[in-house]
């Protein structure tokens, strides 16, 4: 201790090694989050992590648990915390607390409600058998188109076993259309699983569909008529879905080419008459999200119809001096874009922005702030008590983590901070100029800032010119492509649309020009290695700490960010990937990338080296290792020997010689070699990712742990004939491309 000058009492000497002691900073640092929490809730802002506890409990429900949980045991358990509340008035954290805990329960046991409500057969295996079923919903493609068919009959399979909906594609030219009740023989497999660990799972997906197999029909597909009259929802819903392809072919008569693909898209959500190098070039543009029908197209045609109603009512004295004319836009815009919504699909992204939506427009007919985010909390768990599934996907927090960084930033990209009070007509043009301009680029880069760690988990790109290519192209969409759309569906049923379609149609044609030259950007479209969901939980616990706290309790989200990025930069990259069949597989060779070894269907290929962070097409990636007719045998970049028999008869020599053997055969009891994947083993794990170490492989599973869940069939997929069909067998080799095609038409791209 040391006397310090008059009146300024002691001044401690400490080490500068003391400071640093947990007991002197663990303190003072609880004390200011104390105090910080206290500002919080005074101010109302803790109510959007109950969305948080929410969406936890959600997670807990799909990451850990092993069977089926009983349905009442989190309701209960939420109903206990709740019923403490009470008591805990005087104790504001445990409290906050409690309720957290409550809400968990409850986000896991709406998981838990909603597997069960959804569950249904999933086709076990690859079956070849006549099928009759009424059309649910049909997208034409540029050849043939993809149907969803409620089934009536499969082949000899009993309704316990039969899927209830099934999605399969046809190649000819056939009139069909939603509502026809047809016959065909059908080739159907189970919904493919993931094509590796951490994957997109499309059987996931389709399971929450309704969807229990995939496939194709050939042959002659015959219309009968259904065998009893349908219901009211299943007419309502095929009549939408041949009201949207009615309007999907006039917008594209109207236009033609890709120009009209895209603004059919646009309009009605169909998308599969958008050629895959038209879907490349607008990812590579980053602008892929704008024919998604989701939140950008919700938010525009409901402004389009709010100011649409509000100016008209603005223009007559007596409705502008006496009417809430906001209120009534306001209500106007919550009908039109319900209808919009019902009119386009009704997809599961677009009925999360639908919700997001009428919560924002709801909060102006009660004199609430529209952007709030209380707001965008309450609308987070509308959708998610829905449709709990939704948080594992892109869209839902590509969304969500977008308007979220909008509102948290909205003071510096609204334009305010270039308005002068007493400023002239000049300088009001150009503040109003410079505030348009900067705040769409802000708005653009915060958007890209808020959604790049779940972009780049889900799909391992990385798009640097997004930010020219959503700058350039959002003033056409939101000027002329959406008011166009809304006024050509007013115009619709009077048979004057044509040329409010050919006037949209010159709008995406300069949107795709613009996609175009930013595609053509040397590295517009980066590819990196994928990282697993811990530095994904990271990067999001980061971005919510960033947006939620209105006080300074936001600067901790540097903590998590940092190692989010830290673990995201430097993932651990797989060296061998096998496919769920054993039938082809993915080394990283001595040059250190990932060489083909087998026959994997090109998707697969392409999955494994996106994953890698590997730009390449899978036909560059090409067949290494030395092959036979039964089997191939490589040499990884470490020296280790890997063998993939195709044959039994290659097992012997493989086994004897191999440090890691790869089958789809039963591999023999005393195979020698280090690590043996063999059909027993695929059964049980279904693809296989493996990281090879100097202590040894690293094995991961694409069906973990637990092995089983309940939106994947309890028996490995093989081919099998129903009676009475035709056709002799389907081999193994042949439902690779199917699989492949299935995943590629309905992956996570098409969730965003």
């Amino acid at each position: 201790m040391a006397q310090g000058p008059a009146g300024k009492g002691i001044v401690a000497i400490r080490a500068p090694g003391r400071l640093l002691a947990p007991g002197l900073w663990v303190p003072a640092l609880g004390g200011w989050v104390g105090a910080e929490l206290a500002q919080e809730a005074g101010q109302r802002r803790l109510f959007p992590w109950l969305a948080v506890a929410f969406g936890t409990g959600i997670l807990v429900y799909f990451a850990l648990t092993d069977g089926e949980p009983a349905l009442a045991a989190a309701p209960i358990a939420a109903g206990l915390c709740l019923a403490l509340t009470p008591v805990l008035g005087a104790r504001p954290a445990a409290l906050a607390l409690t309720l957290a805990l409550a809400a968990a329960f409850l986000g896991f046991g709406a998981a838990a409600w909603r597997v069960a409500r959804v569950s249904g057969p999933i086709l076990a295996r690859t079956t070849i058998a006549p099928l009759t079923g009424l059309i649910e919903a049909l997208d034409e493609r540029e050849e043939g188109a993809r149907l969803v068919v409620r089934l009536t009959s499969f082949g000899t399979l009993a309704p316990e076993a039969r899927p209830l909906r099934v999605r399969v594609t046809y190649r000819t030219r056939q009139a069909l259309k939603p509502g026809d009740f047809i016959a065909a023989k059908a080739r159907l497999l189970p919904p493919p699983e993931p094509a590796r660990p951490g994957g997109y799972d499309f059987g996931r997906d389709a399971y929450f569909r309704g969807i229990g197999a995939v496939g194709s029909l050939v042959g002659t597909i015959e219309v009968r008529s259904p065998p009893e009259p349908l219901p009211l929802a299943l007419r309502l819903a095929a009549g939408i879905d041949d009201a949207r392809n009615a309007l999907t072919r006039r917008i594209t008569d109207a236009n033609g080419g890709q120009a009209g693909a895209v603004a059919a898209a646009l309009v009605t959500g169909k998308r599969g008459l958008i050629a895959p190098e038209t879907n490349d070039v607008l990812r590579a543009a980053g602008i892929y999200h704008v024919v998604s029908i989701s939140g950008l197209h919700m938010v525009l045609a409901a402004g389009v119809v709010f100011w649409l109603v509000r100016s008209a009512l603005a223009l007559v004295p007596h409705c502008a001096l006496l009417w809430p004319i906001k209120k009534i836009a306001s209500g106007f815009a919550m009908v039109g874009v319900t209808a919009y919504c019902a009119f386009s699909g009704w997809d599961v992204a677009a009925e999360r922005a639908l919700i997001m939506t009428l919560i924002m427009l709801g909060a102006i007919l009660v004199d609430r702030p529209a952007l709030s985010m209380r707001n965008l909390a309450l609308a987070a768990l509308v959708a998610l008590a829905r449709e709990p599934e939704a948080l594992l996907g892109p869209s839902f927090q590509m969304s969500f983590g977008a308007v979220a960084g909008l509102i948290a930033c909205a003071r510096f990209i609204d334009g305010r901070l270039f308005r002068r009070e007493g400023a002239g007509p000049v300088g009001r043009s150009v503040a109003l100029a410079a505030g348009a301009v900067i705040g769409t680029l802000l708005t653009t880069l915060v958007a890209q800032i808020a959604t790049a760690p779940f972009a780049t988990y889900h799909f391992q790109t990385i798009q640097p010119f997004g930010l020219v290519g959503n700058a350039l192209t959002l003033p056409l969409v939101s000027l002329v492509v959406m008011p166009a759309a809304v006024l050509g569906i007013l115009a619709y049923p009077f048979a004057l649309d044509q040329p409010v379609w050919w006037l949209m149609g010159q709008a995406v044609r300069g949107m795709l020009a613009i996609s175009g030259w930013i595609g053509g950007f040397g590295q517009a479209n980066v590819g990196v290695p994928a990282f697993g969901t811990g530095a994904l939980a990271l990067l999001a616990a980061g971005l919510l700490v960033a947006v939620l706290p209105a006080s300074r309790l936001r600067c901790l989200c540097v903590v998590p960010l940092g190692l989010g990025l830290l673990l995201a930069a430097s993932p651990e990259r797989q060296d061998i990937f096998i496919d769920r069949e054993g039938r082809g597989a993915a080394v990283r060779g001595e040059e250190g990338r990932l060489v083909a070894l087998g026959r994997p269907s090109s998707f697969v290929l392409e999955q494994w080296m996106k994953a890698d962070g590997d730009a390449r097409k899978a036909s560059e990636a090409g067949e290494g290792g030395r092959c036979d007719r039964l089997g191939c045998t490589l040499r990884a970049f470490d020296g280790r020997r890997i063998a993939l028999a195709r044959d039994k008869r290659a097992l012997a020599e493989d086994c004897a010689r191999a440090d890691i053997v790869i089958t789809s055969q039963a591999a023999p009891p005393g195979c020698a070699a280090g690590l043996v994947i063999d059909r027993a083993y695929l059964a049980r794990s279904g693809a296989i990712a493996i990281r090879l170490t100097g202590s040894g492989p690293v094995v991961s599973t694409a069906r973990g742990l637990g092995g089983s869940s309940p939106w994947r069939p309890a028996a490995a997929p093989r081919a099998l004939q129903i009676p009475g069909s035709p056709t002799a067998r389907a081999s193994p080799d042949e439902a690779a491309p199917e699989e492949g095609a299935a995943s590629a038409e309905t992956g996570p791209e098409s969730l965003q």
